[in-house]
């Protein structure tokens, strides 16, 4: 081969070299991926979706797991596919892992704690996979009704497999006793649904209802919280998130209350819910940069 041809194919193997890099930024870039339905543990229901974005690191990829209400009885992680549409667009950077959970059914299965300790081995199965799924530590957790509830319990309670950065509740009961004496619009139907879950009365089990509400577990070491409410539920009393605020205020937590007063439980128009991601996403961009 001449000079000359060698100088061509030189200065073509650079350029097709160099667009490589321009397009990927520093070589192979790592594409977005969708796992559907994956196993945290042996049960059907103790599955999981997972939206991992594009380009992620386990120093830069930040992670939103979601946790589905239903009065811990009903629901599905389905629940939350239009949260995660919206969350892909708003926080392209974040992995999303979307968990169901084993329901509980009256009135000997799956009763609490059965779910949160479902929940922990879901964040158990996240953490340990971290290096595969190439996810950083800078979590947070989405949760609505008893989905927030779940997310709440598990954020004050637990320290392991670590404490998220942020936690954010969509009308979700914090004080199980409280939801079983004063239930919301003095319905006993609620009362007679929390005692179904937690297998008697506050008199009759006490310490699983103090152990089973996340106002029991608020400190100092707490995650920054954002608590979203309307003023018209008719499940879960706004009271449930304002107790949330005082103890957070009391141990000097970052937090912010959200409150819509003609609001239901979740049965919001449009504008109310792209208000509600607004609020959750500046909270985010604060409180886990």
């Amino acid at each position: 081969m001449n000079l000359k041809k060698l100088f061509v194919y030189s200065s073509l193997l650079f350029v097709l070299v160099a667009c490589k890099k321009t397009k990927t930024g520093t070589g192979d870039s790592i594409a977005a991926k969708t796992m559907l339905d994956v196993a945290y543990g042996t049960d059907p229901l103790q599955k999981m979706d997972i939206y991992l974005p594009a380009n992620r690191s386990i120093t830069n990829t930040k992670v939103i797991v979601l946790i589905h209400g239903g009065a811990w009885t009903s629901g599905d992680k389905v629940d939350f596919n239009a949260a995660v549409d919206t969350l892909k667009k708003r926080l392209p950077d974040y992995a999303i892992f979307n968990i169901n959970y084993r329901l509980a059914i009256a009135p000997s299965t799956n009763l609490f704690p059965t779910q949160e300790t479902d929940v922990k081995s879901a964040m158990e199965f996240i953490y340990g996979n971290a290096s595969i799924y190439l996810i950083s530590n800078k979590w947070a957790f989405l949760g609505a009704s008893a989905g927030a509830h779940l997310a709440m319990l598990q954020a004050y309670k637990y320290s392991s497999p670590l404490k998220p950065k942020v936690v954010a509740s969509l009308f979700g009961p914090s004080d199980m006793a409280d939801m079983y004496t004063n239930p919301a619009g003095g319905n006993p139907v609620l009362s007679g649904l929390v005692a179904a879950l937690m297998g008697g009365t506050p008199a009759a089990v006490p310490a699983l209802y103090s152990s089973s509400s996340p106002v029991t577990y608020i400190g100092a070491s707490s995650p920054a919280t954002i608590l979203i409410h309307g003023g018209l539920d008719p499940i879960v009393r706004p009271q449930q998130s304002m107790a949330v605020q005082a103890k957070l205020i009391i141990a000097g937590v970052t937090n912010q209350y959200v409150f819509y007063p003609t609001g239901g439980h979740g049965d919001w128009d449009a504008a109310t819910y792209t208000d509600t991601f607004n609020k959750i996403q500046a909270f985010l961009a604060v409180n886990n940069p």
